[in-house]
């Protein structure tokens, strides 16, 4: 009963197979947040070196600053959110792919046992086939020596019979033979005795 152990493990090392191949996914959101935190700090810090040109650069300064700094930002922040946006799809994507195998996974197990199943029964039908041919090739000779038996004593009954009937004329002519002799005796005997 350890299918369920199995499952587990079949569920857990998919999952760790698709951490692994969304490891680029994590190391880039990771890189994306990182400049993101990397600018948001920078900002008040490089206001204070910005300010300290000739008077004339300084207000150009600041209003590069202004107008360049937060641009930044806001191009880093709809790039976290599409990242996010990106993730969020992906990690859905990757649920259902998941579920999907595991799903298989089961169906595949269930059909492998089915599979075994019909093959065990596949077997045992050509064993029972197999013997079943036997005792039929088995019934066969049986019968055809049965056959070659019985057309055997027919013609050793037609030929007893035969026989019979050859003794049966033969005694008959016998018979007359010596009735008629022992006419021929007896009228002799007559004739003798003058009877």
């Amino acid at each position: 009963m350890s299918s369920w152990r199995d499952e587990y493990n079949a569920a857990l090392q998919l999952r760790d197979l698709n951490e692994r191949r969304n490891a680029e996914f994590y190391q880039s959101y990771t890189k994306l947040a990182d400049r993101a935190a990397t600018v948001e700090s920078m900002s008040p810090v490089q206001e204070p070196y910005l300010k300290q040109g000739p008077e004339s650069s300084r207000g150009a300064n600041s209003q590069l600053t202004s107008k360049v700094l937060p641009a930044g930002i806001q191009k880093v922040r709809e790039d976290l959110i599409e990242a996010q946006q990106n993730r969020v799809e992906l990690q859905g994507l990757m649920t259902k792919m998941t579920e999907d195998l595991f799903r298989l996974q089961v169906k595949s197990k269930s059909e492998n046992r089915q599979v075994s199943e019909l093959l065990v029964e596949k077997q045992s039908l050509a064993v029972k086939l197999r013997d079943r041919d036997e005792e039929l090739r088995g019934k066969a000779k049986l019968l055809e020596d049965v056959h070659d038996e019985t057309v055997s004593l027919t013609l050793q009954l037609n030929m007893a019979e035969a026989n019979n009937q050859k003794l049966q004329t033969e005694n008959k002519e016998l018979v007359d033979r010596w009735m008629a002799r022992m006419a021929q005796e007896a009228e002799a005997m007559n004739v003798a005795s003058k009877f």
